[in-house]
């Protein structure tokens, strides 16, 4: 209760609270309480909707987080009602609230005879799809003004993603699949890209810690694809952290690349340098931000890779916190962000080299209007078709229901001599 809480209500990040819940569980706890956090998370809104309707009036965050559990419990998992009614109330005993365990024993209950006449959601396309799928009704809003009501349903209930890995140079997919504990599956785009068909412990595993493999998804490694062939040329990567695009770019030439990373945050570089050394790559990694420009690099590297910081909208399925961390607000803040770091970093192309713009969402304020910007004042670029087998003019919107992998945007741009 006190990690949904903390996600929910005091701005925590979904996995690294989790991983602080389960670190010291015996691992089949550990697993039921992981699963117990983000399916809540998953369906927050559709919870709070049954709940308005057997509870009057606000709770306190730490009431309202027990209800929210139990109800998960009751609509989404296997548990006996005797059971998840029995847990909530023992929570909220132990959260030193005994005076509530009659009401939170009474909402569950209630909740559970309901279970087959459950209120119906409203008739309005926005708040039904809002709540039904647990979407703020921001996004909800732009997504169907964008692909209409249809597919943005389609969008919204997307299937869990399967984790994806890929093999690190000089190490092989081959090898790498025969080598897993579990089967896995080659991906449509991208065939170093795997999805395994179950999870095991992948940080421990010897094959991780040696380095010959990562987990990196498919529409980040197509981002890194999309500059070319860049063997024995000179790359930047400037918004490098965690690593996994900066070490598939070195993966991709045989090591044969001159890289240089940036990252602004210094959490974040430490996190990089680990990434890197794990998988054996050699770079210029430097704590800087991207934004800011530099004279020494101007007009230096035949490829630039912005994966830039934006909304993350493309990973809601993955990261269900986002959802309710950001309003649409942070999308204009974060547009001004990319704009400085989109122009900067244009700088340090040099004539007929390629420059990459990528973000993990699906806003056009984030990705076409921004590149649709960026051309009108820099006459030298140009959109370049990317060179993956997906049909494109130079920039491409990936979504989850169409091709099978995170929301993701790339352009890609030369810039002409």
């Amino acid at each position: 209760m006190n990690a949904l809480c903390d996600i929910t209500d005091r701005g925590a990040y979904a996995n690294l609270r989790v991983k602080q819940l389960t670190a010291s569980l015996p691992e089949r706890e550990a697993n039921q309480a992981a699963a117990l956090v983000y399916h809540t998370l998953d369906h927050l809104l559709t919870i709070d909707y049954y709940l308005s309707h057997f509870v009057k009036g606000s709770q306190k965050p730490v009431v309202r987080g027990v209800l929210r559990l139990g109800v998960c419990e009751l609509l989404y998992f296997s548990t006996p009602t005797h059971a998840a009614v029995s847990e909530s109330v023992s929570l909220i005993r132990e959260i030193g609230k005994p005076a509530l365990a009659g009401f939170v024993n009474a909402v569950l209950r209630s909740i559970d005879r309901a279970r087959d006449s459950l209120p119906a959601f409203p008739s309005d396309p926005v708040q039904r799809l809002s709540i039904q799928y647990s979407y703020p009704e921001w996004i909800v809003i732009e997504w169907v003004a964008r692909f209409g009501a249809d597919d943005t349903e389609s969008l919204l209930s997307r299937p869990a993603a399967a984790i994806e890995v890929r093999a690190q140079y000089p190490y092989t997919t081959e090898q790498l699949q025969k080598e897993l504990p579990v089967a896995s599956a080659v991906n449509r785009w991208d065939n170093n890209s795997l999805s395994l068909s179950g999870g095991f412990d992948l940080a421990s595993n010897p094959l991780f810690l040696e380095g010959k493999f990562t987990v990196m998804g498919e529409s980040a490694m197509l981002a890194c694809r999309t500059l070319g062939d860049m063997s024995n040329k000179r790359v930047l990567d400037a918004c490098a952290a965690p690593g996994g695009k900066s070490a598939y770019l070195a993966s991709l030439s045989n090591n044969r690349i001159d890289l240089t990373c940036f990252e602004l945050h210094a959490h974040r570089k430490e996190l990089l340098d680990k990434t890197l050394s794990r998988l054996h790559v050699i770079a210029d990694i430097y704590e800087k931000d991207a934004a800011e420009f530099d004279s020494q690099y101007e007009n230096a590297f035949d490829g630039v890779l912005i994966d830039a910081p934006c909304s993350g909208l493309g990973l809601l399925g993955d990261k269900p916190d986002i959802r309710y961390s950001k309003s649409d607000d942070d999308i204009t803040a974060l547009v001004q962000i990319q704009q400085k770091i989109l122009h900067t970093c244009s700088r340090y192309v040099k004539p007929g080299g390629v420059l990459v713009y990528a973000t993990c969402t699906i806003s056009r304020r984030e990705n076409e209007e921004q590149v649709k910007s960026f051309l009108e004042v820099h006459k030298d670029y140009q959109l370049d078709k990317i060179p993956i087998p997906i049909e494109n003019n130079g920039e491409l919107q990936l979504l989850p229901h169409i091709h099978g992998t995170d929301g993701f945007y790339i352009a890609r741009m030369i810039r002409c001599r």
